[in-house]
């Protein structure tokens, strides 16, 4: 693209906008209420062609600015609501989990199968016991009342609550926010957390005492592996973008599932708070193992039910989990 020539063909048409946008919304006349619209279109895709075949931060900055007063006259101002936010639970977020299943199923799959082996490896060979703590140490950690058992009821249950949440919703927010660097650092951290629980299975089985891991852990960690699990898909999913993002630019659409992605955190870390709540109040709780785990399954059925049936219906009506159309910038069309 020649800059110069394509300023020259367009410049009028910029300030007409200008012009237009200088006056008061309510002074204009039906007529030039849509040429308003029709520039804003135009110099929209103008600024499009622009950033994308010769950038140029003067008139990049200068044709931005025109394009958000127009933007802000042509569909106004809006403020979030609580209609919003329901929409986002009703809709857009299962709808970007149900959209990313191919992703993050297959990630819990190989992670079950990995926090298995590695934990029977563990189980099954006192060398590797004895490699990573001193047989006192892993005494102390699996016996009755141990640390494994401790843990749980070792702060007040809305602190621990808070703690954890927390914990886990940083773990769910770097598997996002890394996902661009290729997705590399999100296998890491799913390869830290696979050995960490297959520590606590391998050296729990070793002492007879699974059962007991399992009655611990299941309550709460059904739920809160599978928020992980969402977020390491959606992780994955980004770095896959980098690397083919398909009919759309790239920068598009990385834009288009870095804004899902977005809205992702937020609906995770609301799972991640139920979770939480789970391992504060009911893990360490005086109800029967199965009374616990049972909460825990119900809470797991109840989040993938939330998925797969409210997050495909809304697939089916359209919803990609983006923000809605009026709030994306706009984009210069491309070629399938």
């Amino acid at each position: 693209m020649d800059l110069d020539v394509f300023v020259a063909a367009h410049r009028a048409e910029w300030a007409r906008l200008e012009a237009l946008l200088r006056r008061r919304r309510r002074t204009l006349t039906g007529a030039e209420a849509d040429e308003l619209v029709t520039l804003y279109q135009r110099t929209a895709t103008h600024l499009s062609q622009i950033q994308s075949t010769a950038p140029d931060p003067a008139l990049t900055s200068r044709l931005t600015t025109l394009v958000a007063r127009a933007r802000s006259v042509v569909v106004g101002t809006r403020r979030a609501t609580w209609r919003d936010a329901l929409g986002f639970f009703t809709a857009s977020f299962p709808a970007a989990c149900y959209r990313t299943r191919h992703w993050w199923v297959p990630t819990a799959l190989v992670f079950t199968v990995l926090v298995a082996a590695l934990g029977w490896w563990i189980a099954d060979s006192p060398e590797v016991r004895a490699s990573l703590a001193a047989p006192e140490d892993l005494r102390e950690m699996t016996r009755p009342g141990g640390g494994y058992e401790s843990y749980y009821s070792s702060s007040p249950a809305a602190a621990f609550s808070a703690q954890v949440w927390t914990n886990n919703a940083q773990v769910a927010g770097m598997s996002l926010a890394l996902g661009t660097l290729l997705g590399l650092p999100v296998l890491w951290l799913l390869l830290q957390n696979a050995v960490n629980v297959a520590m606590g299975v391998g050296l729990m089985a070793s002492a007879d005492r699974l059962d007991v891991f399992l009655g611990l852990i299941l309550p709460h960690g059904l739920l809160e592996l599978t928020a992980v699990f969402v977020a390491a898909g959606v992780g994955l999913r980004l770095g896959w973008t980098v690397i083919d993002p398909g009919p759309r630019t790239r920068l598009s659409a990385l834009a288009q599932e870095g804004r899902a992605a977005l809205g992702m955190a937020i609906g995770l870390a609301a799972v991640l708070l139920v979770s939480g709540v789970i391992e504060g109040f009911v893990t360490p709780s005086g109800l029967p193992t199965w009374a616990r785990i049972a909460i825990g399954v119900l809470a797991e059925v109840a989040f993938l039910a939330y998925v797969f049936i409210l997050g495909r219906r809304a697939v089916a009506a359209g919803e990609t989990g983006d923000v809605a159309e009026g709030d994306r910038p706009v984009e210069a069309p491309v070629a399938a």
